[in-house]
């Protein structure tokens, strides 16, 4: 298995001198890995690890995410990147899988990054992850990443601006409605989903899934490197809990994944993962780690 610590360390080192913004310039390359194919141990191990079945003819929806994150820690780590690796945080990933990918199989993986946004919290930058077979392709990803520093009143996402003009929106609407009625009764938020199961997750989850994937992030290790970075304890890799969650969950072969990191699972823990439909999520308590829908996949949604 390919190490990425010489790309952590790489990465940890440049963190300091780095200083992002939206508008900055970032690598424009497309990383490029011809010819690769499946360890069917290191594979197992994965399985085992997110509690996935073993032995299956196709690869798990996340596992090319394994496959091409050392292309993408390549970039991130590099001196053209501007957001600083260290205290990044995977928010989101959006996964197509157009056909499943056979454990057998022969990839080409190519990774680069998309652009750079602005985000209420800082800026995030967005990473494409390809996979092709015979040039084809077969499975993509995007996943965004937050590197959290002072913004500006104006730095705010499309989300952020559409969020804005609802409330004037709604604030409008409702203004006119009181001077119709005597009292606006707020409508009730959604429901959470029906809870499936209780997990205890041991102290070790982090090591375990850093051993299977290669993503040794000092915060997922143990509580006195976590706290380095500012968590009391280690916490579970993002990537792990979607894994944890898709394992309980059914998937056409072709598939869509949204999946949002809403807050981190500390290690040891408990959490409830609830599911309704395509719809999950991994709870603690009434904090929300982690949301995602799984849908069809159609040709036109692309």
């Amino acid at each position: 298995m390919q190490t990425l610590l010489p790309l952590l360390a790489r990465g940890a080192v440049l963190s300091p001198f780095k200083r992002p913004r939206s508008d900055a310039a970032f690598p424009r390359d497309r990383l490029v890995l011809s010819g690769v194919r499946i360890d069917l141990a290191r594979l197992a191990a994965y399985e085992r690890a997110c509690g996935f079945p073993t032995g299956a003819d196709a690869l798990p929806l996340t596992y090319p995410h394994v496959l091409g994150f050392p292309l993408a820690m390549r970039i991130m780590a590099s001196r053209a990147f501007p957001l600083p690796l260290l205290g990044l945080v995977h928010t989101s990933i959006e996964v197509t899988r157009l056909r499943e990918p056979a454990t057998t199989g022969e990839y080409e993986l190519a990774v680069h990054v998309e652009g750079l946004t602005p985000h209420r919290r800082g800026t995030e930058a967005t990473v494409v992850t390809g996979a092709r077979v015979d040039g084809s392709l077969v499975w993509e990803s995007r996943s965004t990443y937050l590197a959290r520093h002072r913004t500006t009143a104006d730095a705010r996402t499309p989300a952020d601006a559409r969020t804005s003009a609802d409330a004037r929106t709604s604030a409008h609407a409702h203004t006119s409605a009181d001077a119709r009625t005597v009292a606006h009764v707020p409508s009730a938020g959604p429901k959470p989903l029906p809870v499936v199961a209780e997990w205890r997750l041991a102290g070790d989850v982090g090591r375990r899934y850093a051993a299977v994937s290669g993503d040794r992030n000092p915060i997922h290790l143990h509580p006195l490197t976590a706290r380095l970075f500012g968590f009391p304890r280690a916490i579970a890799h993002g990537m792990w809990t979607v894994a944890r969650c898709l394992a309980e969950q059914p998937a056409d072969a072709s598939v869509q994944l949204r999946a949002e990191f809403k807050s981190p699972v500390l290690l040891p823990g408990t959490v409830t993962y609830a599911a309704d439909g395509g719809r999950f999520e991994l709870r603690g308590g009434e904090r929300v780690h982690l949301t995602g829908e799984l849908r069809e996949h159609r040709a036109n949604s692309a």
